[in-house]
């Protein structure tokens, strides 16, 4: 499998471009060397680094200062274990090992060159403008493959799909993904991106992998009409907007050129009950090859 790592790519929603503690610079890193900063965040560092061998990997290591941090250790290894489990897969991005190296906790993914979709869509890059179709039925196959391995996402959003040069598409990021409960259960905690939240997680109620796909649901809605289907400045407005839909606008009256089908399929994936969504991705990948054609 090609991995996936881009200069602003594998991060948790809790991280942003300005690092939150003191740079580690170049050089040895236990049997690895780190060469350039691919990005730093509140959580981790990604490193481009290299093996005895000039093997190339993306290297993410927890920031110094979170080593006694429980939460943070708890989600940083919470993320690469579930990832070392579901990684076999061409749409979800590769894992080598993690572990601790001089007391930093570090994770060891596959790297090559390409972008989050936060960012081709940002830029209007003809990766995804040419490819678009294609990359959301790639996502769609990820999150299935998530859920068919057990675990829901519950941070799925562009930010965290990787798009290669060639428009092969990888789910990354999993620090905040848990196992798909029974019935749906409350979370002990609420973090995640209230933008591509269903409004049972703003809500803090219970929640189950019907969560993943209205964010799914919105991250096509977004992709696919250059509008977020539910805008808002905080938690509080997205959520009004999911429940009182009086000014809701159809993708098809942002994009006539969708097909009626695919409008249906999204707006199934958005139904502010989730009763009324797919209960399955599986489900959402059939009808959406279906949609598109494929």
């Amino acid at each position: 499998m090609s991995g996936v790592v881009h200069s602003h790519s594998v991060f948790s929603n809790s991280e942003s471009q300005v690092s939150a503690t003191t740079p580690v610079k170049p050089g040895p890193f236990g049997a690895y060397h780190l060469r350039e900063l691919i990005n730093s965040g509140g959580m981790a560092d990604i490193w481009l680094a290299t093996d005895k061998d000039d093997n190339t990997f993306a290297l993410r290591r927890l920031h110094d200062n979170l080593r006694f941090n429980f939460l943070a250790r708890k989600r940083f290894l919470r993320g690469c274990e579930i990832l070392s489990k579901i990684h076999n897969h061409d749409c979800v991005i590769g894992y080598y090992e993690h572990g601790k190296i001089d007391g930093a906790l570090y994770l060891l993914m596959e790297y090559v060159e390409g972008a989050n979709l936060k960012e081709l869509y940002a830029s209007h890059d003809p990766v995804l403008l040419e490819n678009v179709g294609n990359i959301i039925i790639d996502m769609a196959v990820g999150l299935e493959h998530v859920h068919e391995s057990g675990y829901m996402h519950l941070d799925f959003k562009p930010e965290n799909v990787l798009v290669t040069r060639n428009a092969s598409v990888r789910v990354a990021d999993f620090d905040l993904s848990q196992p798909i409960p029974k019935k749906p259960a409350k979370m002990a905690k609420n973090p995640g991106t209230p933008t591509y939240m269903a409004p049972e997680q703003l809500k803090r109620e219970e929640v189950d992998q019907r969560a993943d796909i209205f964010a799914f649901g919105v991250a096509a809605y977004e992709l696919l009409t250059n509008y977020k289907p539910f805008p808002g400045e905080t938690p509080a407005e997205i959520l009004a907007r999911q429940v009182d839909r009086s000014g809701f606008v159809s993708p098809r009256e942002h994009n006539p050129d969708l097909p009626l089908s695919l409008e249906k399929l999204i707006l199934r994936c958005i139904a502010q009950d989730p009763d009324k969504r797919y209960p399955l991705m599986t489900v959402v990948v059939h009808e959406l090859k279906t949609a598109l054609y494929v």
